[in-house]
């Protein structure tokens, strides 16, 4: 695989327009609209939006999981300007041999990843599951070793490792999808809503495990979320969507004092703790 420079940015989006065809009745419908921003080798931003704001779509864009998407899922297309990843342009044909060094290298944890586990596997054999499908003789006790160092870094006991998921909370379930995410070692992380259903004791190891990757690892990432306490201590800037355009991309605290537009006004008040 032809590698990118250290400087490049590993994703881009480039005056990113992004519609969703038409289906059935509904007509087509534009989710995202110019956007453009960049996320450098081991920089973690966050974004930012309401409801329908196109962060769901942006992600699914960015991660190339809208390249081969689950088939009862319409997939975006791309309409205008392009999204590059790790060096790949993703508008058009990208080749099969190429997606899949992508898929390997860029983990994408969609919001319903909890609900996605296999329920006839285990916590430890769901986890390995991503290794052991590119190498079936990977050696055992390597990998379990592997699995049981990334529950860990969730905040999972050893004693999860044999449960099926219908015996997890939610929480629980969570972490499980965060720790498969993370272990073939990815360059890139992209996930939506990371921390739903989590205890705040186990955000907190989270907020430090994506902080220890990315300075050991250079690990990137990109966290759709409204967990302001994540996007404060782990995210370099943020990126906040409306109706599918970008409105603002800074820190955190630049974003919640900026009364430029609607949306960003009225984020210090939404804040747990804000003034307006």
């Amino acid at each position: 695989m032809k590698s990118e420079p250290d400087d490049a940015p590993v994703l881009s989006a480039l005056d990113l327009s992004v519609t969703y065809p038409a289906h059935g009745a509904s007509p087509a419908h534009r989710a995202l609209d110019g956007v453009t921003l960049t996320v450098g080798r081991g920089e973690i931003i966050g974004v930012i939006g309401e409801a329908g704001s196109g962060k769901s779509t942006l992600a699914r864009v960015l991660s190339t999981e809208f390249k081969s998407g689950r088939v009862l899922q319409l997939r975006p297309e791309i309409t205008g300007g392009n999204a590059i990843a790790l060096g790949t342009r993703l508008r058009g044909r990208v080749g099969k041999r190429r997606l899949a060094e992508l898929q390997f290298r860029i983990a994408y944890l969609p919001q319903d990843a909890a609900m996605q586990l296999p329920a006839e596997l285990t916590v430890a054999e769901s986890v390995a599951m991503p290794i052991l499908e590119r190498d079936p003789k990977f050696d055992r006790r390597t990998l379990e070793q592997h699995v049981a160092s990334l529950l860990d870094a969730v905040h999972l006991p050893f004693t999860v490792m044999g449960a099926y998921p219908f015996e997890l909370s939610s929480g629980q379930r969570q972490r499980v999808a965060i720790a498969r995410a993370l272990v073939l070692g990815p360059t890139v992380l992209i996930a939506d809503e990371p921390t739903t259903g989590i205890d705040v004791p186990t955000r907190v190891a989270l907020h430090e495990l994506l902080r220890n990757l990315r300075d050991e690892r250079g690990l990137a990432a990109v966290l759709i979320s409204h967990d302001f306490a994540m996007l404060r201590h782990v995210t370099s800037r943020v990126a906040a969507l409306h109706r599918g355009a970008l409105v603002g991309f800074d820190d955190i605290d630049t974003l919640l004092s900026n009364r430029d537009h609607p949306y960003l006004a009225a984020l210090r008040e939404n804040e747990p703790g804000g003034t307006a």
